[in-house]
């Protein structure tokens, strides 16, 4: 029975016994494969016409060896021992012509070759081997030119985009492009810390990745290729071509100088201030909090991130004045798995992931007091939304978390703030914030303050004492003391701000239209 073959692909820098034996002039002879049929996708580096019993010995490994068998006639034993010689030589494939010699396929050699996996091809018709030599000599050059020119061009592209300061992704998505096949860079945790490729095929590379996470030091098969990160000795990750459909040599070609360029860029910094890992978790936490993926499609790229998300609760917080090195070293000391990313110049999201079992509230308030523990500045503000269990409401509790936080932002010193701020703790305030755009309430702000909005240093002296002494409950003597004044010329600063305003602080009403004025008109120009 004649086996059928793939086309052999000519961007492929080596060919296999299978695209050999696919060539035009080869299924001239009427090639059969009569043992090791599994084997046909080693690599051939070249192609030896021998028939001296012991060609073994002038093998260097790869070869396709073609012979006629004319001096093996007649003795089993010979014909065994020639298949197991060149089993010894790691030749790639034994090609022999039906003739005189053996008007058949030798049973002995069959056995042997079946045996040591080495595949044995018998050509039905006459076949000059000249010509197979021929066909296959050249085309193994030009592929070997094809694949320089492949590394270069990819090697120059990707040189191009690190000099002019192009960020990891775009990085990846040229390689991407090349490989058209995902592509994913993990830390030495296996944990994903960038992705490239087209977005349903990374889904389902992620949704498995726990799988294949455990396999990720295993040799290249499959498709999936990897190649280390790292230098001076010292390796920190990898990058890995995921299901790879071309030649493997050309695949670990593409890994190879991916993962060149992905260490040059990370010598030269990058072009960012944060880390790869740091940038994984801003990403996901950003599009978590934007709402515009949705969450569902988000969680396999949170779980190959290292977050557990099966069967846990998630406690969405967002800090405000505080290092998000020194958040995530908060993290590893009370051994709490999360996320932690910034999203603005002052405030950082942190998404932990905790045990169904354990305490949520207690866990975040231990995160916070250990956190006003070691600033030395002003106290950061820990705001929280109410703990989830459910993925898909993890985004809205970060927006949460984030409202509460702003609703602060302008909070003074003499506000005392509980160690975790919930909805709940900022009142007024935080409706205020939410309506802060509304034309309506933008009217309302300017014209209670009117008087002090001419925004020269007196009215801004004055804004600030009203502001304290608003937010202290009208505490004539604690505002006196937190700006620095006496008692007579703080009633000076009060009497000059009612006759600006035209209002009376004492009355209940009028104190409150003026406190919501002024918290509408903070919460605007944030």
């Amino acid at each position: 029975m004649t086996a059928t073959w793939d086309p052999p692909n000519a961007t492929d820098p080596i060919l296999s016994v299978r695209q050999i034996l696919a060539l035009e002039r080869v299924l001239a002879g009427d090639p059969e494969v009569v043992a090791a049929a599994s084997h046909l996708d080693r690599p051939v580096r070249w192609v030896h016409v021998a028939e001296a019993p012991d060609v073994g010995v002038m093998l260097t490994g790869g070869e396709m060896v073609l012979t006629t068998g004319v001096l093996l006639a007649g003795d089993e034993h010979k014909q065994a021992e020639y298949i197991q010689s060149l089993h010894r030589a790691e030749a790639a494939a034994v090609v022999l012509g039906l003739g005189r010699a053996f008007p058949a396929p030798p049973d002995a050699m069959r056995r042997a070759a079946d045996r040591c996996g080495l595949p044995l091809v018998v050509l039905h018709r006459p076949f000059p081997f000249a010509e197979l030599t021929e066909e296959v000599q050249s085309r193994l050059v030009r592929r070997k030119f094809a694949a320089v020119s492949l590394s270069e061009s990819v090697r120059t592209a990707l040189t191009g985009l690190i000099t002019a300061g192009a960020p990891l992704q775009r990085l990846l998505d040229e390689v991407a492009v090349h490989s058209a096949c995902p592509v994913v860079v993990t830390n030495l945790a296996h944990r994903v810390l960038a992705t490239a490729g087209e977005r349903s095929a990374v889904d389902d590379v992620l949704r498995d990745w726990e799988r294949i996470a455990r396999q990720a030091g295993g040799s290249a098969g499959d498709g999936w290729i990897r190649a280390e990160l790292g230098g001076r000795g010292e390796r920190w990750g990898q990058i890995m071509l995921c299901g790879y459909r071309g030649d493997t040599a050309t695949g670990r070609l593409l890994a190879d100088r991916g993962a060149e360029a992905l260490v040059l860029h990370r010598m030269l910094g990058g072009g960012s201030a944060h880390t790869w890992e740091e940038q994984s978790a801003q990403s996901l936490l950003t599009d978590l909090v934007s709402g515009v993926v949705p969450a569902r499609q988000l969680l396999p790229r949170a779980r190959a991130a290292g977050l557990p998300v099966n069967r846990r609760t998630f406690v969405p917080l967002v800090v405000r004045d505080a290092e998000p090195a020194q958040l995530e070293r908060i993290l590893r000391l009370l051994g709490l798995p999360g996320l932690v990313a910034e999203l603005t110049e002052r405030t950082t999201a942190v998404l932990l992931s905790l045990a169904r079992d354990q305490d949520a509230d207690a866990l975040a308030a231990h995160f916070a007091v250990r956190l006003h523990g070691e600033s030395a500045g002003p106290r950061a503000v820990v705001a929280a939304a109410g703990a989830r269990t459910v993925w898909d409401d993890v985004p809205v509790g970060l927006r949460e978390a984030q409202h509460v936080a702003d609703a602060v932002a302008d909070t003074t010193a003499a506000l005392d703030l509980p160690a975790v701020v919930r909805l709940r703790d900022v009142h007024l305030r935080g409706l205020i914030r939410l309506l802060r755009d509304d034309p309506h309430v933008q009217s309302f702000a300017e014209r209670e303050l009117d008087g002090l909005l001419c925004g020269n240093g007196t009215d801004q002296d004055l804004l600030g004492v009203l502001r304290t002494y608003l937010a202290t409950g009208r505490n004539k003597s604690r505002t006196a003391q937190l700006h620095h004044v006496s008692r007579p010329a703080l009633y000076r600063r009060l009497e000059a701000i009612q006759t600006r305003l035209g209002v009376d602080l004492d009355d209940f009403e009028q104190a409150a239209s003026v406190h919501i004025a002024l918290l509408a008109h903070d919460a605007q120009q944030q």
